[in-house]
């Protein structure tokens, strides 16, 4: 295989972007244990005079994650995010207008890999989301576990982010006057294993527990699809049935995180790494579902309200296709 070079007089806001998604994806994998790491070191090498503060200050702090969490617009505002958002680019499309007295959640599709619509559009400043939403405040949910690990709940509150669990969102979706948009990616990290380009491949049927969530609640459901996730990676085939999807299905359950064997381009040649393919994404966010406040909901009004979902998330998918280069006989398939 010739390996292709990236061009010497590659401009310099090219390379900074390049940069500033590699961070990224660094961040992303390693966060937790370097974290769990620098924790164990100060506690082996004795720096009692920090981690003794902090231990304290952190059992007071520890239900803030699911209290909304704690935002800095100062990290939120780091220039390489807006070297992150230019890469793809991003791009943050609205529909409809939403009531701003009124809660919402919002459905991500797909996962992806690395869900990086999600991140890019509803954590950064240098998104569009408060040009399109000036009136509302978004919580990206993420993993549990990530909030339970000291130094990183701490760096990932900043950027905006919040457990998706139903303490954390009931909290979002029930502010007195709205304005808050819960922003969940309902796939989960198994929905990874099917981010291969070209494929729409969508874990919906075991997922209702964010349309009791939102019944219980009065919160509108709005399905966002993003189109270009899944053209970000290239994936090693793992079809269902495979000894390498048994495997992979295997550490999920056991561990709850996925191990997509994803590849894409590196900082300075095109044909492997792990830097993600110069791919424009568009999110594209889709009509409201009126959801009325049902606070003992029953299991018919439960998967009635996730089948008007799926049907919703489907006309979305069908309506936008085509102006995002997808085919027309290509159509969502759910699992």
């Amino acid at each position: 295989m010739k390996i292709e070079f990236v061009p010497l007089n590659t401009p310099l806001a090219r390379r900074l972007q390049t940069v500033a998604v590699l961070q990224w994806v660094i961040s992303f994998i390693l966060i937790g244990p370097v974290c769990t790491g620098i924790s164990v070191m100060l506690i082996v090498y004795n720096y009692w005079y920090i981690y003794i503060p902090y231990l304290i200050w952190l059992y007071f702090d520890w239900q803030t994650p699911e209290q909304g969490g704690r935002r800095s617009n100062w990290v939120k505002s780091w220039t390489v995010w807006r070297h992150f958002k230019d890469y793809f680019p991003l791009h943050l499309i609205k529909t409809q207008d939403l009531n701003p007295r009124q809660n919402y959640i919002f459905g991500f599709h797909p996962h992806g890999i690395f869900a990086t619509g999600a991140f890019g559009n509803f954590c950064l400043n240098y998104s569009d989301f408060k040009k399109q939403f000036p009136d509302f405040t978004p919580y990206l949910h993420s993993l549990v576990c990530l909030f339970k690990l000291p130094i990183c709940r701490e760096y990932l509150m900043s950027l905006g982010l919040v457990p998706v669990s139903k303490k954390s969102i009931s909290h979002v979706v029930s502010k007195d006057g709205g304005g808050n948009i819960s922003i969940i990616v309902l796939g989960g990290a198994r929905e990874s294993l099917d981010a291969h380009p070209g494929k729409y491949t969508l874990c919906m049927h075991d997922r209702k527990g964010f349309v009791k969530l939102a019944l219980i609640h009065g919160a509108s459901l709005v399905p966002v699809f993003s189109f270009g996730e899944n053209e970000l990676f290239k994936q090693i085939n793992n079809p269902e049935g495979s000894w390498l999807r048994f495997a992979q299905e295997t550490l999920k359950k056991s561990t709850g995180f996925a191990l997509p064997l994803c590849y894409a381009r590196g900082i300075f040649q095109y044909n492997f790494g792990l830097v993600p393919y110069r791919k424009p994404i568009y999110t594209v966010v889709g009509r409201p579902i009126p959801v009325r406040r049902t606070p003992h909901p029953t299991q018919e009004q439960t998967d009635q309200l996730h089948q008007t979902y799926m049907e919703e998330l489907k006309k979305l998918f069908d309506e936008h296709k085509g102006k995002y280069g997808i085919p027309e006989h290509k159509t969502l398939v759910f699992k």
